[in-house]
């Protein structure tokens, strides 16, 4: 049975390693080259004269399961000016339908395809939420498709979410189971250094520095705040400030034969700046205010135990 074990997560550090790395390399890397467009930008109607066009900003945030995408884009919904709203569970699945059509076959152009997609997504995105200087979609899966958003949609942005593999694969048993278009977000940086990350990706966005970006959970459930999800994995965390609890949990429930072996399972830990070897890790110091908000956290937990 423990051999079985150790099998099956070595072959989740492998599959998710190599995942986010291809993702990584086959994206972020190749969208220096500006997309071409789809031709004259869909416009649909979304509701009470409220008019978007496939040529708006929009911003796709994705990565694989319990990367940190669901705290990337609470804290943007905390910003004004962005509204990424829960995740729509319908974007990737229809992304995944369209690369088992073959529209020339069927008598369709791909250029009507296109169209009809862009409108589709266009409708599910805008319509829902409320409206927004700059509209964000968080769906994980969805930028397995970067490429062809990248094509229906010209001006819009990629925020591609990377984390220790490690703590992902064992966030995920846990829970049973340089370019100008795209920027990869450490999620490690993240918490760590939330402002100076933020600061970062809101001008990768073009927006203005807002504060309230680094206290989501301050404007959970007001008008025109954050919105959560029950089905949002990572619900019960982001209702929390940004703290330290999550960085490590992993330490300590991955095998001793796996860890040393970690540099060969999963080598991609060490072409993204992890190192494979630190049991526990050493991903930095992080921000006072970080500490503060774990500090609290912590007692917080405490006292609802008691």
């Amino acid at each position: 049975m423990r051999v079985s074990v150790r099998k099956g997560l070595k072959g989740l550090l492998i599959l998710g390693g190599l995942y986010t790395l291809t993702q990584f390399l086959r994206f972020c890397l190749p969208c220096r080259q500006p997309s071409q467009g789809a031709g004259e930008p869909v416009t649909v109607l979304v509701r009470d004269g409220w008019r978007v066009s496939a040529d708006v900003p929009l911003v796709f945030v994705g990565g694989v399961p319990r990367s940190g995408t669901t705290l990337m884009r609470v804290m943007l919904d905390a910003h004004p000016a962005v509204r990424c709203g829960e995740e729509t569970r319908v974007v990737p699945r229809l992304l995944g339908l369209k690369l088992g059509w073959a529209p020339e076959k069927e008598g369709v152009s791909t250029k009507v395809l296109d169209r009809a997609v862009t409108a589709f997504l266009l409708q599910i995105i805008a319509g829902h939420g409320e409206p927004a200087p700059l509209l964000c979609n968080k769906d994980p899966f969805t930028l397995k498709s970067a490429k062809y958003l990248a094509h229906l949609f010209p001006n819009s942005k990629f925020l591609l979410m990377l984390r220790d593999g490690r703590a992902a694969v064992y966030s995920m048993i846990s829970r049973r189971v340089g370019s100008k278009r795209c920027l990869a977000v450490s999620y490690e940086r993240l918490v760590l250094h939330p402002r100076s990350t933020l600061q970062t990706v809101l001008k990768f966005l073009g927006l203005p520095w807002h504060e309230g970006v680094l206290h989501h959970e301050e404007a959970i459930g007001r008008p025109g705040g954050v919105s959560l999800s029950k089905t949002e994995r990572s619900t019960d965390q982001v209702m929390r400030p940004v703290n330290l609890e999550a960085l490590t949990r992993w330490v300590g429930h991955i095998p001793p034969d796996v860890m040393a072996d970690m540099d060969a399972i999963a080598p991609m830990l060490g072409r993204l700046g992890y190192d494979p070897r630190a049991n526990p890790p050493n991903y930095g110091q992080p921000d006072p205010q970080v500490l503060n908000n774990t500090q609290r956290t912590s007692m917080k937990g405490s006292q609802t135990e008691r």
